[in-house]
């Protein structure tokens, strides 16, 4: 950092200080409650119902005029430490809260700055992020339970080119670039069925906070995106339950109090695609082994591919302890799981020779976190967890007569410590450090010819950060600076990462977004060969070894593997009043250190080993209108212009990015009619660059000669959807909810990706990977 950025940061926090202090000075005065809620009557038209003893002495501010009444009812739970329960959207019943063992410091919560952001349970907030809370979350088109990572594909500039949870693009960037955190834990696996279903259960899950810029300080790594996924947190001593299934899995979780003080989470899910077939697994199983080498096997003449076998399943456990009322532990657990067998049979010499192919894909965590209150204004906590990530394939060639094992294992073992001090209302610092050790191992075994290659890296670093956080009064200010240093050993390197969050209200209904960050990253994903592991979960985890160029150590090619470095800059304008949102932000974003194995490339750079960056430049849009929070509806329009750059490649000119989708457009609605729900929308995109062959090409050589680089695009892509809920009560302790969807409507057979091959004849062929066909889906969930 140069001493001009540092003296901007020292004159940033004094100006905070001094404005801290003269806020103080302008608070509003306090009324009594029984007064408040006379004018809030009028103003939402509602009644409260109470006891004269439980208001009379309560002593509030009046809630800012702009809130929701949502909005209003959290801010009086927070100044009178009373429950405010509302009833049919009209009644709102006041009862003193119980006492409980678990009863910490009050901490006031992030200020809202849209709620029911495109339905329930999506809101937006005033540093830029989004939080989702499964819950509460109404409806989606073509979803029918709140699916973590299906739902944030919602969210404008966010966008899945194949239409995986496994592949998401956050304004331009590869899956691997998005920090996913459960419970505080890193995760290095994010599907199920490879990709389809996100690996995490929605029901367990309170709520999802989604960054895509202007991150918290304490988060590292993620240059593209932090989704952080938390569990509740607070013993509330009730007892919570639920049973569901699908056509594709079923699942259950409990929440049951142990004693006064602990408590105990479990959840878990589990396909039935072994037991029974449904159209929906089908086409999920058409979808992702359509380009398999599990696939192509039973295409072949000469094996015959039998005894399938593929499920997945997860599971979960939080248990919560409350040593005293200033001091928690939690234990969190987690492993998710996805596997597949199949026999492959040859007749060989009129003998039968049957050989078993296998993939298995693994993220076993464990963690524990500790917190202490220490007072009203000063906590602490700390936490350390592993994340264990194994992805290990056996794959028998039976025409060749060979063996194949591969191997990618992922070993993180991070400890953190994170400070929160609120100096006043207005005014709060949070600092802390993180340690981390991660290793990753790479097996690659042939028996014939034979061959055995095993590489292993560690790197450990070191992260202190700090920032400083401003809120004015009348919460139409709002200013987050601070500030993280990396430093990895390995390297000796220091990485000085500062980030901004800065929002300002005017004119009552116009709201003014300004968010900047730099960030750096030393895990990534890359393919070495596109049917590594059964050509079905391609891309293998490393970490950066910061070479320069090739490097040839025992037997072994080491290739250039830099750190990833990103900066990232947007501002925008929202406008919301009377429920009608209209939202432009502009961003740009370089990142540094990208290879061309981490992005895929099945063309003329498909064996090439190159170190280079992108840099994307785009508008987000939203126009997102809601109707007596019966009927909302929203249309999103994002445009993009994302482009490589490889110093050594193409002449160093800029190629389109292999993820680039220039306009991307939704239209969607969903409507809600007591216990009623429904939902559609269309998602339409322009095509992915794509690269065809030379039309003079000769393939006499055995080669394919292309055209330049992502010359060429896909045909454009055009998905419609549809779901409906409906929820009924079973008994007066349980109630239950029926769905049905529809994934791709109209059956369109869109293109997602297409490359070329050459025949034994040396004939070039077109390979095409399709959509997801016309998909069905119905649920039934029940709640105790």
């Amino acid at each position: 950092m140069n001493r001009n950025f540092i003296l901007s940061i020292i004159l940033s926090v004094f100006f905070l200080n001094v404005t801290a202090v003269k806020a103080q000075t302008t608070q509003k005065e306090k009324q009594p409650l029984i007064v408040v809620l006379k004018d809030l009557s009028e103003t939402y038209n509602i009644s409260f119902s109470f006891v004269d003893d439980t208001v009379n002495d309560k002593q509030v501010t009046a809630p800012n005029k702009d809130f929701s009444l949502e909005e209003v009812l959290d801010f009086l739970r927070q100044e009178t430490q009373l429950d405010f329960e509302l009833l049919d959207n009209r009644f709102v019943v006041i009862k003193v809260k119980k006492k409980k063992r678990n009863d910490f410091r009050i901490q006031s919560l992030k200020e809202v700055f849209v709620t029911n952001y495109l339905t329930t349970g999506i809101t937006k907030l005033n540093d830029g992020s989004i939080t989702i809370k499964p819950k509460t979350f109404g409806i989606l088109p073509g979803l029918i339970e709140p699916d973590v990572l299906q739902t944030i594909q919602a969210l404008p500039g966010v966008l899945s080119t194949d239409e995986t949870v496994s592949n998401i693009n956050v304004r331009g960037g590869t899956h691997d670039q998005n920090l996913l955190l459960w419970d505080g834990i890193k995760m290095y696996q994010s599907g199920h069925f490879f990709g389809l279903i996100s690996a995490f259960n929605p029901h367990t899950t309170k709520r999802i906070n989604v960054y895509k810029n202007g991150t918290s300080a304490k988060y590292g790594d993620g240059i593209s995106s932090i989704i952080d996924m938390r569990l509740p947190d607070v013993i509330d001593n009730e007892f919570d339950a639920g049973l569901g299934f699908n056509l594709i899995n079923v699942d259950g979780y409990i929440k049951v109090p142990l004693s006064r003080n602990t408590e105990l989470q479990l959840s878990t899910r589990r396909s039935i695609t072994d037991v029974i077939n449904t159209s929906t697994y089908d086409q999920y199983f058409k979808r992702i082994f359509q380009d398999s080498d599990f696939e192509k096997s039973k295409s072949n003449n000469n094996s015959i591919s039998q005894n399938e076998s593929f499920y997945f399943y997860d599971i979960a456990a939080k248990f919560l302890y409350d040593i005293s009322k200033k001091d928690k532990v939690r234990f969190h657990f987690l492993n998710v799981n996805n596997s597949l067998n199949y026999d492959e049979q040859l007749t060989k010499n009129d003998r039968d020779e049957a050989f078993n192919s296998n993939l298995s894909q693994e993220n076993l965590a464990f963690g524990v976190t500790y917190t202490r209150d220490w007072n009203e204004k000063f906590s602490t906590s700390a936490q350390a967890y592993v994340s264990n990530y194994n992805l290990d394939a056996t794959n028998y060639d039976v025409i060749n007569d060979q063996r194949l094992i591969q191997q990618n294992e992922v070993y993180d073992i991070t400890a953190k410590l994170d400070i929160n001090y609120d100096i006043n209302t207005l005014f709060k610092i949070n600092s802390g450090y993180q340690f981390t050790e991660v290793g990753i191992s790479n097996l690659e075994d042939v028996n014939n010819p034979n061959f055995r290659s095993f590489v292993k890296e560690v790197i450990r670093s070191h992260a202190v950060y700090g920032e400083t956080g401003f809120l004015s009064n009348d919460a139409k200010t709002k200013l987050t600076l601070g500030g993280r240093l990396n430093y990895i050993e390995k390297f000796d390197m220091f990485f000085a990462e500062p980030r901004l969050s800065f929002s300002q209200r005017f004119s009552n209904y116009f709201r003014f977004e300004v968010l900047g960050e730099f960030k750096s990253q030393t895990t990534s994903q890359i393919i070495d060969l596109q049917n590594d592991f059964l050509g079905i979960e391609k891309r293998r985890w490393v970490l950066a070894n910061n070479n320069k160029e090739l490097l040839f150590k025992e037997n072994q090619t080491i290739h250039p593997i830099p750190v990833l470095k990103s900066k990232q800059f947007s501002a925008g304008l929202h406008f919301n009043k009377n429920k009608l949102l209209i939202s432009a932000e502009t961003y740009i974003k370089k990142v540094d250190g990208i290879t061309t194995r981490s992005q895929g490339f099945q063309n003329q750079f498909q064996f090439v080993n190159s170190v280079g960056s992108y840099e994307i430049k785009g508008i987000d849009m939203l126009l997102n209108k809601q109707f007596n929070d019966v009927v909302s509806s929203w249309i999103s329009y994002s445009y993009s212009n994302n482009n490589y750059t490889f110093s050594d490649l193409n002449e160093g000119k800029k190629i389109p990015n292999n993820a680039d989708t220039t306009h991307a457009l939704t239209f969607a609605g969903t409507y809600t009619h007591n216990d009623i729900k429904f939902a559609a929308g269309l998602n339409w995109h322009s095509g992915i660059p794509n690269t065809k062959p030379a039309i003079d090409d000769n393939t006499e050589d055995n080669t394919i000669t292309y055209a330049p680089p992502n010359s060429s695009r896909l045909d454009d892509y055009l998905r419609i959807d549809c779901s409906a809920t409906y929820a009924f009560n079973l008994s007066d302790t349980s109630t239950a909810t029926l769905g049905a969807s529809i994934w791709n409507l109209l059956n369109k057979n869109n293109n997602i990706n297409t490359y070329y091959t050459l025949d034994e004849n040396k004939k070039v062929n077109a390979v095409e990977n399709r959509s997801l066909g016309i998909t069905p889906n119905v649920s039934l969930r029940v709640q105790f």
